[in-house]
């Protein structure tokens, strides 16, 4: 197991209950005598704090360990800023739904200390890159832990596109857009429109179609190495976009090429011990836990 001792920590911007947690956060890790790093904008909501500061990419260089304090939203972000480094990232819940920050506020110090010394376990979790071009030439690029998503932007007109996968042509679509999703992911938006819910130990990614025009449009679950190929129909009359976990756009027009891999590098996310990705899913979920009679 590794040995955490200069310890990053991040936090959700605009939250009182953020800032109620930082602080609590930074009195438990300075008297456990842990060299604690602030990231700079995070560094802005605890003033007078102390602590060394730092741009996440210095964070990346320097920390043995990272800190999310918001909610998985807050996790995404620093996972695509930090996969690189190959830095663990540990999360504490202050958002809503909290399938990657695990960690409740209410048992803070029990809960991190034991991951502190020692009694974790580790995740990775893959990322996408997409890349866009026109013409030839790239135009944009992105990475996403969750999803790479087509869709119309402000637009109310479907988008026309074809499907490639691994250079074979699969289908023409007429839909609100595509959800290109990991299994990280699938609990999240590609879920919501219908997609399955994956295991985060497959190496597996899932399209799922927004909308489509036809009723045999079905999510299909490919192999995690595939090169998904989308090109966006000459006869469009929308220009539509492409985000990265619902936080980038960029735009598109008719005869761009999207193509979206797996990324080289994997985050590596930590958890305490008793965590159980099925467990998860019941709290977050409301999967029934036993049957009650009627």
């Amino acid at each position: 197991m590794d040995q955490f001792r200069n310890i990053g920590v991040i936090g959700r911007m605009g939250s009182v209950k953020v800032v109620e947690t930082l602080r609590a956060l930074r009195s438990y890790l300075l008297s456990e005598n842990y060299q604690v790093i602030l990231e700079q904008d995070t560094a802005g909501m605890l003033p007078g704090h102390g602590l060394q500061v730092a741009s996440k990419k210095l964070m990346g260089e320097i920390c043995d360990l990272v800190i999310v304090v918001g909610g998985d939203g807050s996790l995404l972000g620093a996972a695509r800023e930090l996969a690189k480094s190959k830095i663990p990232l540990l999360g504490v819940n202050r958002g809503r739904l909290g399938f990657l920050t695990d960690i409740s506020p209410s048992d803070l110090e029990v809960r991190l200390g034991e991951v502190l010394q020692g009694e974790y376990i580790e995740e990775n979790r893959f990322l996408l890159d997409g890349n866009l071009e026109r013409d030839g030439q790239p135009l944009g690029f992105g990475s996403a832990l969750n999803d790479v998503v087509l869709h119309p932007g402000k637009s109310t007109r479907m988008i026309g596109f074809d499907l490639y996968i691994d250079g074979h042509f699969v289908y023409s679509q007429r839909s609100d857009g595509l959800i290109v999703s990991t299994p990280t992911g699938s609990t999240a938006y590609s879920l919501s429109a219908g997609g399955p819910i994956m295991h985060p130990k497959l190496d597996a990614v899932v399209l799922v179609p927004m909308f489509p025009h036809t009723l045999s449009s079905r999510p299909i679950v490919v192999d995690g190495k595939s090169e998904i190929k989308l090109v966006i129909g000459d006869t469009n009359e929308t220009y539509p976009q492409i985000s990265f976990d619902g936080q980038m756009d960029i735009a598109c027009a008719p005869g761009d090429i999207i193509r979206i891999t797996k990324k080289p590098f994997k985050i590596r996310l930590i958890h305490p011990k008793d965590h159980n990705f099925y467990a998860t899913c019941r709290e977050k979920l409301g999967w029934a836990s036993e049957i009650t009679a009627s």
